[in-house]
Parts: structure tokens; C-alpha cells; sequence
């Protein structure tokens, strides 16, 4: 029995079937969960993936399996690849929701430029947010930095400038132009996580 079949079953109120549903896919979604979550950078209590994880289920059964009734398996996709992307949406709508505490790394010393990072492609991001909105996301943040640091932004970004470029432009040591874009990575970092947005960066 392919997938499709499988979720006509369970929509039509097989109850063997819905048991195997609930069996078989619980700890995947739960799995999926888990990789937002890390994805994201943050940290939530159980209580609070249990929410997620119940707000999925619910909203696959709400008005008579409407939601679950959407899968067509299209294009060859899996019930479970179909999951997947149904616990990316609903837990990222959680986690805009109640802004939790976020997990921040300290920033490695890998050399990446302000640039690479607000530029990361990586499926975590981009999968995550649509272009548009973080484009969007971005200018308001940058808006909100005081004059320095937007001209600071410019050089470096816009105008391609190396660190040690920087150095001598504002005449500051190399130490103090890193302290510099770090205290800018994290007012930009504060920006996106009071927006309900985390970037794992």
C-alpha cells in the first residue's frame, strides 16, 4: 500500500490505519521538531515542544482531516517528506509566537566576513525564510543602526572593504575594528530574535 492510499484510509476513519499513522510518524515529526529547533538555535522546555508537537496533530485532524486530505503525493513526494515541511511551518510559527530564549553561540574566530555571514545560504535559513521577508527584516535592522555603523556597514559590505582596509580608514587597530563588527553582528543578531526571527550565526 503506497502513502497516498495510506492517508485515504486514515482519513476515511480507519482506525488500524490512524494507529499505524500515529505509530509510525510521532517520533519522526518529533525528529523534525528537534531539527528546527536546533536549526534555529534555540532552546525549548518539553512542555513547549509537546505544544508543537500537539499543534501539528491537531491541525492534520481539525475539520474532518482537512489538512491531512492535502496530500496528493505530487511529484513523487513521500508522506514523510510532506511531514517534514508541515512541522518546519507549524513550528516556526510557534517559535514566532512566543519569541523563547535563544542560544547563542560565541562567534568562531573563522575569519568569515560580516558579508558571508548575513549571506549564509545554508537549507537552515533559506529554507526557513522566504528571500523577500529577510530582505525586508534586514533593511529595518540596519535602519535602527546609528549613523557609524551604517557607514561602517557600507564599506565593508557595499564597497567590498577588508578588515585590515577598515584599520586603516578609521585609523583604529585590527583588535578594536573585530570588536567593532562583532558588537554590529550582535545588534543585528538582537534585531532579527525581537522580530521572532533566529539566525544561527
Amino acid at each position: 500500500m503506497d502513502d497516498l492510499e495510506f492517508i485515504q484510509k486514515c482519513v476515511k476513519g480507519d482506525k488500524q490505519s490512524w494507529d499505524e499513522f500515529v505509530d509510525k510518524y510521532s517520533r519522526l515529526i518529533y525528529n523534525y521538531i528537534y531539527s528546527v529547533l536546533n536549526a534555529k538555535g534555540c532552546v525549548l522546555a518539553q512542555d513547549n515542544i509537546n505544544d508543537i508537537f500537539q499543534e501539528i496533530f491537531l491541525s492534520l485532524v481539525k475539520d474532518n482531516f482537512k489538512k491531512l486530505k492535502t496530500f496528493q503525493a505530487r511529484n513523487g513526494s513521500s508522506l514523510a517528506s510532506w511531514l517534514r515541511q508541515v512541522t518546519i511551518n507549524k513550528a516556526i510559527d510557534y517559535l514566532r509566537k512566543v519569541k523563547p530564549a535563544v542560544s547563542l553561540d560565541e562567534e568562531s574566530e573563522d575569519g568569515l566576513s560580516l558579508k558571508e555571514i548575513l549571506a549564509d545560504d545554508s537549507i537552515s535559513i533559506k529554507n526557513m525564510l522566504n528571500q523577500d521577508e529577510k530582505l525586508k527584516i534586514l533593511k529595518e535592522c540596519i535602519e535602527r543602526l546609528d549613523k557609524n555603523d551604517k557607514y561602517f556597514l557600507e564599506l565593508h559590505i557595499r564597497r567590498g572593504l577588508k578588515l585590515e582596509e577598515l584599520k586603516k580608514h578609521f585609523k583604529l587597530s585590527r583588535p578594536a575594528i573585530d570588536m567593532r563588527k562583532s558588537r554590529l553582528i550582535e545588534r543585528l543578531r538582537d534585531c532579527f530574535r525581537g522580530k521572532g526571527f533566529w539566525l544561527d550565526f
